[in-house]
């Protein structure tokens, strides 16, 4: 049996750095030669008509035609088109509560850091700071260590004491995927301040770690009391089946955010690769990334499929591992309309009529 279905080396699916059919850009209609009009269509001069006849004389140039801006686009139906149902803990709300405790206890909410946020605001800013910040904390767990150029220790209340205080620091996977997260937000950062829309494969591998899903895919293990062995992690069909559940996150997190993203000017977004690289119109682009992420979902379903066993006891651990992974594709996809990140209160009337009207330019107000 072949293995191309999961190998991380296929270009299709797994990695889609090339995007061969059924991703190519569709070739141009055929036209109909002019000498095959129909009765209805309108005569054609030819060379030989004289200069002062009726038709050439009367006939004004047609004007340019004008070209709209879209109003708004439709969202691909990737939540019908997902086979996962959406699962929740019975106990979700008490802990929700208990960790809004938690941050508030922490000071937390004083901070403009969560992840999802970080390249939109400070890391933007300044990269190299927060990340040595929070990888001095990681790497050092038993003793404050100051960012670069800052002298002394003081009473800390975040990010620094969290990774102390919680099983970060004990995951060396956490640690190399926090220092790619941070290496590849810092990377975006500067496609951002000149202005660079990079090519697709340039795209889909920095996009691939300024997700975060990599290290939080790492808590799946710590939030089920796992402890898998590396030839479980590095085997080549659960790497292929994590990496498709971050590209599904994240490409259709690249849909559902684009509206907020273009209004504020930002474009390191999928949906303006295909725009600018291939040339495709708004909805184009949002059906190409739509028919991504389905064809990404399709090969996760096989790749499980194909998820070899190590022995009862390690097979239990690892389907449960792979449920979270499931989850991540499911309730990602739910969790985007009921957050008002991307659509404010129309969350719930968006999900059913897929319609995003689209917002106005920031520096278009001004």
């Amino acid at each position: 049996m072949s293995c191309r279905l999961y190998s991380l080396q296929y270009p299709a699916r797994a990695l889609i750095c090339d995007i061969p059919y059924p991703f190519e850009s569709p070739s141009s209609p055929s036209r109909t030669d002019a000498s095959m009009s129909s009765p209805h269509s309108s005569p054609t001069l030819s060379p030989s008509s004289p200069l002062d006849s009726p038709i050439n004389s009367s006939r004004a140039p047609s004007p340019t035609p004008t070209i709209l801006e879209p109003t708004f686009f439709i969202l691909p139906d990737l939540v019908s088109g997902c086979p996962f149902s959406p699962t929740y803990h019975e106990a979700g709300d008490a802990v929700a509560a208990e960790s809004l405790k938690w941050i508030l206890s922490y000071r937390l909410h004083e901070l403009p850091l969560p992840l999802d946020n970080v390249s939109d605001g400070y890391l933007a800013r300044d990269a190299a700071g927060l990340a040595d910040w929070v990888m001095n904390a990681l790497e050092w767990p038993d003793a404050y260590r100051p960012a670069t150029g800052k002298k002394g220790g003081i009473e800390e209340f975040s990010a620094g004491k969290i990774a102390r205080d919680t099983v970060l620091q004990q995951s060396r996977p956490v640690k190399s995927n926090m220092q790619m997260y941070f290496e590849a937000v810092n990377e975006e950062a500067v496609y951002r301040a000149n202005g660079i829309i990079p090519d697709l494969e340039t795209y889909i591998n920095t996009r691939r770690d300024t997700s975060g899903c990599k290290p939080v895919f790492d808590l799946i293990e710590y939030a089920l009391d796992l402890e898998l062995p590396d030839c479980v992690i590095d085997h080549p069909v659960i790497e292929a089946l994590n990496q498709g559940a971050n590209d599904l996150v994240t490409w259709s997190n690249d849909i559902f955010s684009y509206n907020v993203e273009q209004a504020r000017g930002d474009t390191h977004n999928m949906i303006f690769v295909f725009m600018v690289h291939d040339g495709l119109t708004l909805q184009q682009a949002v059906d190409r990334v739509g028919d991504m992420c389905r064809q990404t979902i399709e090969t996760f379903v096989e790749n499980r499929a194909r998820v070899p066993s190590w022995g009862e006891s390690i097979d239990k651990d690892v389907k449960l591992y792979v449920d979270g992974m499931q989850d991540w594709i499911s309730g990602s996809l739910h969790w985007s309309f009921m957050t008002k990140r991307y659509f404010g209160d129309n969350g719930a009337k968006v999900k059913a009529t897929r319609i995003v009207e689209l917002y106005p330019r920031e520096d278009a107000k001004a």
